[in-house]
């Protein structure tokens, strides 16, 4: 895939971002539209399964670049935003390196399969040797489980991955803001990844007494 914004600028953050095969793709799109509406530099990385459940939930055509899908999906990309774009066989690039500095990574959504690599340390691909690195070199992880109900097995891994250092955030969006469509309402999910992320956004009010 690798495919860069022609003409951006780095910006002085980072955000690793993988949208794995779980339902709830938007999850993840959205987290990439605001990053980049924000001037961040992303590194997306989409796993095989991911890319089928965009298709499937999106209407992503695999046909046209991911940077076209996010141009017709809205995304504006600010000055000094930028974007590159991996597959999970990417394996030799950057996220997979402790020497590469970034500034988090979030997985959203994530799926259990790629739960139950993270909990177990299978770095098996680009996404799971990114979260793996994240861990080892004590940056931010966010994992957001798209799975209901949890079994057992489920819950376990979450709480190996939390005593690893990863944020379990699972994408549960709130309503107390009375958000008005399906967007704002996936959007209190990604602000609450945002601010875990350290990452400025306007996405809805804040709650206040």
């Amino acid at each position: 895939m690798n495919q860069d914004k022609p003409g951006a600028t780095n910006s002085d953050k980072t955000y690793v971002v993988a949208i794995t095969g779980a339902s709830g793709s938007i999850y993840g799109i959205r987290l990439i539209k605001a990053l980049i509406e924000q001037g961040y530099q992303v590194l997306a990385i989409v796993s095989h399964a991911g890319l089928q459940v965009l298709v499937h939930e999106m209407g992503y055509d695999p046909k046209d670049s991911f940077y076209d899908f996010l141009e017709q999906y809205g995304v504006n990309f600010s000055k000094g935003s930028r974007l590159e774009v991996f597959t999970q066989d990417d394996i030799a690039s950057a996220p997979a390196s402790g020497s590469f500095v970034h500034s988090g990574m979030a997985v959203m959504p994530c799926s259990m399969k790629t739960l139950a690599a993270v909990a177990s340390g299978y770095a098996d691909n680009l996404i799971t040797r990114s979260c793996d690195v994240c861990l080892k070199e004590k940056r931010t992880l966010i994992l957001g489980p798209r799975e209901s109900p949890m079994g057992i097995i489920h819950l376990e891994n979450m709480t190996r991955a939390a005593r690893a250092g990863a944020v379990i955030l699972p994408p549960n969006p709130s309503f107390y803001t009375f958000p008005r469509n399906v967007e704002a309402l996936v959007d209190t999910v990604v602000a609450r990844t945002m601010d875990h992320l350290g990452a400025e956004h306007e996405l809805g009010p804040r709650w206040e007494s």
